[in-house]
């Protein structure tokens, strides 16, 4: 899958002081699966090393300036914003990483001065905002906020997810495979939102025989607005429970008490969600349950990844 990212986070010396803010779970971990398109709009507007900028606001009008000399620099970074916006709209994206407090691309997370008072805000950055509106359901998050365990575990799962909607989108596909589709995604959309998970059973159920083309668009845009959606532990409770309840006639009581026992304690957060997760792939494989082996939700992404195997992956 592509994955546009801040070049300073590749490693690529782009940074106003010439340097970088590299990665290592970008460089490292998720290189094994992704193709990265960098961008640096600030880089190819202003060189490397640049003055430092900062965004203000002045009578309604978002402005760049220098840090020094207070210079305005909008258009130039506007224009190669654009510019970036243009390049990496080129390829089928799957996701997009931001550097956290840029004045280009921080997500949210950039602090704005408003008509030269001392209170600052939090903002997108240019070209973040840009992005964000070019591609609203597209998965996007910053570095600093891969740090966080629950916020990384949820982001890389809406990567992959975007990403096999797409693999099917490129496969000309027809109601049977987007009815597997959906079979297999289940309860990793259930785990997201219950009422889409819902609205997307209904869609593929097709009662109103709407044609293919339409019913599909609006599958399309129903489940990359669930999978956007951030899990909680009562939600995967839920979805636990559901599961195990597909081989409970096979369950030994002490099968039983096991599994339950490893339910309640994530709810508890005394162990990680991998913990029942790999006891209900254990009896589904023991007991050939074929319909929970299919399920996405046991592996959502690689598991060498180990984003499960943390107490702080699920909030």
């Amino acid at each position: 899958m592509n994955i546009a990212v801040s070049a300073c986070l590749l490693g690529i010396k782009v940074r106003y002081d010439g340097g970088d803010r590299q990665s290592l779970f970008i460089t490292n971990e998720l290189a094994k699966y992704a193709t990265f398109i960098p961008f640096c709009p600030e880089a190819l507007a202003f060189g490397t090393p640049r003055p430092s900028v900062r965004l203000i606001k002045k009578d309604g009008k978002t402005m760049v300036i220098t840090n020094d000399g207070d210079i305005d620099l909008t258009k130039e970074l506007l224009d190669k914003s654009n510019n970036e916006l243009n390049n990496i709209s080129t390829t089928n994206l799957s996701g997009i990483i931001f550097k956290a407090r840029s004045p280009s691309c921080g997500l949210g997370s950039n602090k704005i001065q408003i008509n030269n008072s001392a209170q600052d805000l939090e903002v997108d950055g240019v070209f973040a905002a840009l992005c964000r509106e070019k591609f609203p359901l597209l998965p996007m998050q910053e570095e600093g906020s891969l740090e966080d365990d629950w916020l990384r575990e949820n982001f890389i799962m809406q990567l992959f997810a975007y990403n096999s909607f797409e693999v099917l989108k490129n496969n000309n596909p027809d109601i049977k495979m987007l009815v597997d589709f959906h079979t297999k995604n289940k309860f990793l959309l259930q785990a997201k939102d219950e009422k889409l998970y819902r609205a997307l059973g209904n869609i593929v159920a097709n009662h109103e025989k709407l044609p293919f083309s339409e019913l599909f668009s609006n599958y399309e845009y129903n489940f990359k607005l669930a999978i956007g959606k951030k899990s909680s532990i009562k939600r995967n409770r839920n979805v636990l429970e559901h599961m195990s309840g597909f081989f409970k006639n096979e369950l030994s009581s002490v099968e039983k008490e096991i599994l339950h026992k490893q339910i309640d304690e994530y709810a508890q957060k005394i162990v990680p969600i991998i913990v029942p997760l790999s006891t209900i792939k254990l009896y589904a494989k023991k007991y050939n349950t074929s319909y929970i082996l299919g399920q996405v939700f046991l592996e959502p992404y690689p598991k060498e990844l180990a984003l499960r195997s943390s107490l702080l992956s699920s909030k």
